[in-house]
């Protein structure tokens, strides 16, 4: 359309402009409906398997986070048979998409994240993960987690996994030196560790610094140690790292059940095989 003077005016149509913005407002309400329902999918749950509910009584708690640690506790602790899951802790995201679905049956195998009480010292729980947590459900699964047990005169053990090419040092380590802890611990905590302090610049990240900081900030007692090691998958001398970290707490066995260790061990290789 042109004016008086030449000036040329673009005309919009108003029926275009409200359909345009009824399909925008549909599809905002789609995204919205969509995210919602992946925040929902994402929500971190816990299903108890007994009557009684948390938070329950407890002492100690330890906490595995990797296949190293989660090996170490398959076979050196609850191999014992002395064990009783209490609680899965499920949870779903693209790198975990089974992992222990509360919603679902009870299939063949173990869920990846189970909280166990020992029979003879209910006051004694490991919480076993295996598998991934996201980092935006890091928080929410720890406070989960903690919110199962009482955490008044609560000591917490964190054992995690960590690749030994991100340990920063200025010595060189030497590949005999294998596998070796290191610790970090909250102000709360005034006991013995059993492994040197993490040096900086070397730092924690992922689910078991979630745990460590939640501690800090409740004001609980808790030890964080990883076992730095060069081997992607568990083997028996990174899971015999985290002995001296578990002694104070729970009296192991000398020797662990060697189809236990095998089955663990096995898994590793077959996952490092390029021809299976």
């Amino acid at each position: 359309m042109a004016t008086f003077f030449g000036e040329v005016l673009s005309v919009y149509s108003r029926a275009v402009e409200e359909d345009e913005y009824d399909d925008m407002t549909n599809e905002n309400e789609e995204d919205e409906q969509i995210r919602r329902e992946i925040e929902e999918k994402r929500c971190v749950q816990v299903r108890w398997l007994s009557e009684t509910e948390g938070p329950v009584p407890c002492s100690d708690l330890i906490v595995s986070v990797g296949p190293s640690a989660a090996g170490f506790v398959s076979a050196y602790v609850l191999s014992s048979g002395d064990w009783t899951p209490l609680a899965w802790v499920s949870l779903w995201n693209e790198r975990s998409p089974g992992a222990g679905r509360p919603d679902a049956a009870p299939g063949p195998g173990e869920p990846s994240c189970v909280l166990y009480q020992q029979k003879h010292n209910p006051a004694v729980l490991v919480c076993r993960c295996s598998c991934f947590v996201a980092e935006d459900q890091q928080l929410e699964w720890t406070e989960k987690v903690l919110g199962c047990v009482q955490t008044r005169d609560l000591k917490v053990t964190v054992l995690s996994d960590c690749s030994a090419a991100e340990y920063k040092t200025s010595d060189y380590l030497s590949e005999s030196a294998g596998p070796f802890l290191r610790s970090l611990r909250t102000a709360a905590h005034t006991g013995p560790v059993a492994s040197p302090a993490l040096e900086p610049p070397n730092i924690s990240s992922g689910l078991a610094a979630a745990v460590l900081s939640h501690c800090q900030v409740q004001q609980i007692s808790a030890v964080l140690y990883q076992c730095y090691s060069d081997v992607p998958h568990p083997d028996s001398l990174s899971m015999q790292t985290y002995r001296a970290a578990v002694s104070s707490v729970l009296k192991l066995d000398l020797s662990p059940s060697a189809d236990e260790l095998q089955k663990i061990t096995r898994v590793g290789e077959l996952q490092s095989n390029l021809y299976t």
